[in-house]
């Protein structure tokens, strides 16, 4: 059994598709795979959210929502303004334990980033992943601010004591700029670490077989893809100089 945790270096860096494709591939090989999506938030009771994604890209159906609040707020704040009970993340926690008594694997995707507060005394994704003895995969963006953000989350897991899974850009675009190419270096030098993978922008509007493929090629071995971070990058920077050549 194994528990993963996915965080972030904020919002919209991509955490759902990841943990998608780390499930599609789990799913691929085998082996048995659960997700849970502690809180959602900014959503009704009932319309699609993370859980839904990651159903309809990876074909995992066995998907666990604790808590959801309508707002589009942190998840401690998003529950002050209900008037309701934030997130109990000890009984999460413990109801992750269990899924994982049965469950090659667990997948725990955040809200938001690292030290987003879950409740008012301030508990975070963080505790959470420390109560599980779990890993934490990083996702982060490719562009301008990812290394400032990425340095810092990294320094807060290490406070912790928290282990790093790896770091893995979340939203790689078709026509990366000068930024996104010299970070794809820095980012490995802040994780002392090569990336373990890269996933391509529009990633969630591929089916499931194609975004099988996509995982694949998209995390690293030690995810179940064939990720290699070195031919990432010298083809990164080959397709820059080819542009380059084609600019009249």
């Amino acid at each position: 059994m194994s528990v993963l945790v996915v965080s972030g270096t904020g919002t919209g860096v991509g955490k759902t598709v990841v943990t998608a494709a780390v499930a599609a591939l789990a799913r691929a090989r085998g082996a048995d795979v659960a997700v849970v999506k502690p809180v959602q938030t900014g959503l009704v009771p009932g319309e699609d959210g993370d859980l839904d994604a990651v159903r309809r890209l990876s074909g995992v159906s066995d998907l666990h929502e604790h808590a959801r609040f309508e707002a589009a707020l942190s998840p401690a704040a998003a529950a002050r303004h209900a008037g309701r009970e934030p997130l109990d993340l000890a009984l999460s926690a413990r109801r992750i334990s269990e899924l994982a008594q049965e469950r090659r694997l667990v997948l725990v995707e955040g809200a938001g980033g690292l030290l987003v507060r879950y409740d008012e005394e301030g508990a975070t994704i963080a505790d959470l992943a420390h109560t599980l003895k779990a890993q934490v995969l990083v996702v982060a963006p490719p562009g301008l601010g990812t290394l400032n953000a990425t340095a810092l989350t990294l320094e807060a897991m290490a406070h912790r004591g928290l282990s790093l899974a790896g770091i893995v850009v979340g939203c790689w675009p078709n026509a990366a700029d000068l930024a996104c190419r010299s970070n794809l270096r820095d980012l490995e030098t802040l994780g002392a670490r090569t990336l373990a993978g890269a996933l391509p922008e529009h990633a969630a509007r591929l089916d499931e077989a194609q975004f099988l493929a996509a995982a694949r090629a998209g995390l690293s071995p030690v995810l179940g893809g064939t990720f290699d971070a070195a031919d990432f990058r010298r083809r990164a920077e080959q397709q820059a100089t080819t542009d380059t050549e084609g600019t009249p």
